[in-house]
């Protein structure tokens, strides 16, 4: 269940470059707070979380035919981590 509110990291050339200063960017469910992502980050990973920045980007539209929506929403989060500690999200090569 705890890793249901965590969707998945986010690979953007701006993240990866954000991932040698120890931070690191997932999206996640609307409905968690910043205490909360904290936590959660703290038991998913074991690793000790300095900082949470949060921020809803806008809407995207899309369009079936007649039919015109908007992309189902999500929230960002960039994580900071104490200096030495890291997460995996790259695979490692062997």
């Amino acid at each position: 269940m705890i890793i249901e509110l965590v969707k998945y990291p986010v690979l953007t050339e701006k993240s990866v470059r954000l991932m040698d200063r120890n931070q690191y960017t997932f999206d996640v469910d609307l409905k968690l707070t910043k205490p909360q992502i904290r936590t959660l980050i703290e038991e998913l990973f074991e690793v000790e979380v300095i900082g949470v920045n949060t921020h809803r980007p806008p809407k995207k539209k899309r369009r079936m035919g007649y039919t015109q929506g908007n992309k189902a929403s999500y929230k960002r989060v960039i994580i900071s981590v104490k200096r030495g500690q890291s997460i995996q999200i790259l695979p490692t090569e062997k």
